[in-house]
């Protein structure tokens, strides 16, 4: 049993003028085998949150703190993050040529596990993956990302989840500019891997969509750098019923007042 502790965690970012500030305390357990979707309006700060556990240089830690099984991840450097257990899908995700899927997720792995895997267990591990997520085996040779369309992206980043197994998934709109059928797939996928590894998920989304596959535990309601509310499923669809704004206004009341 895994536990990923966020504890008034304040973030700011250098504009270039000034630094803003975009989180302003955020609270939050995620345990193995939960499934948090966080929503919010744009601007909210959602992926600033994603970014800044995975340790980001744009983004300035200003308080607070993340703990990983009770260890200090702000202390710890990108990579140290990674072997710890902290998985982060991307909403965009950058492109590497000259580096083959196959070649990119093996050094992954071995960086990960300190060890590189046995290579005909590799080869068949990486089969499995790509045949879970309807790829084509030759996507294994395609340079990383290169040319990707946004749904090759996407199983990229969930085939990465299934063969590196953390302990915590941050996943950035993983739904965003996916058809109906890559989503279904690309859901099955978070699934598969949450239900083998327990796996503790924190989904960012704007949409209730994804969350028709992949079922939350809890859903937090983020806006203006902070979760102003938490509930269950049902509060996701009262999202989609009703939208974001009377918490923008909320917010918006509340700076007038302070």
């Amino acid at each position: 049993m895994s536990t990923l502790e966020i504890r008034d965690l304040q973030v700011s970012v250098n504009t270039g003028d000034e630094d803003k500030a975009i989180l302003a305390g955020v609270n939050l357990t995620v345990k193995s085998g939960e499934t948090h979707a966080i929503m919010g309006p744009n601007g909210s700060g959602k992926s600033t949150l994603a970014y800044s556990i995975a340790g980001h240089p744009k983004y300035t830690i200003t308080g607070g703190s993340v703990l990983l099984d009770g260890e200090d991840v702000l202390a710890m450097s990108v990579d140290e993050r990674a072997r710890a257990g902290l998985f982060l899908a991307m909403q965009y995700p950058v492109e590497v040529p000259g580096v083959s899927v196959s070649n990119f997720l093996r050094t992954a792995k071995t960086a990960i596990d300190g060890e590189a895997p046995k290579l005909r267990t590799w080869v068949k591990d990486l089969q499995s993956a790509m045949a879970g997520l309807e790829m084509d085996p030759e996507f294994a040779t395609r340079s990383v990302n290169e040319g990707f369309s946004g749904g090759e992206k996407k199983r990229h980043e969930i085939m990465q989840l299934e063969l590196l197994k953390p302990k915590m998934a941050i996943l950035d709109e993983t739904d965003s500019g996916l058809d109906i059928d890559a989503l279904r797939i690309v859901s099955e996928g978070i699934n598969r891997v949450k239900e083998n590894n327990d796996l503790g998920v924190l989904l960012i989304t704007h949409y209730t969509r994804i969350l028709r596959y992949v079922k939350p535990d809890f859903v937090h309601v983020f806006v203006a750098g902070k979760i102003v509310e938490e509930g269950g499923p049902e509060l996701a669809e009262q999202l989609e019923a009703e939208g974001y704004d009377r918490y923008v206004k909320g917010a918006g009341a509340a700076k007038v007042g302070a």
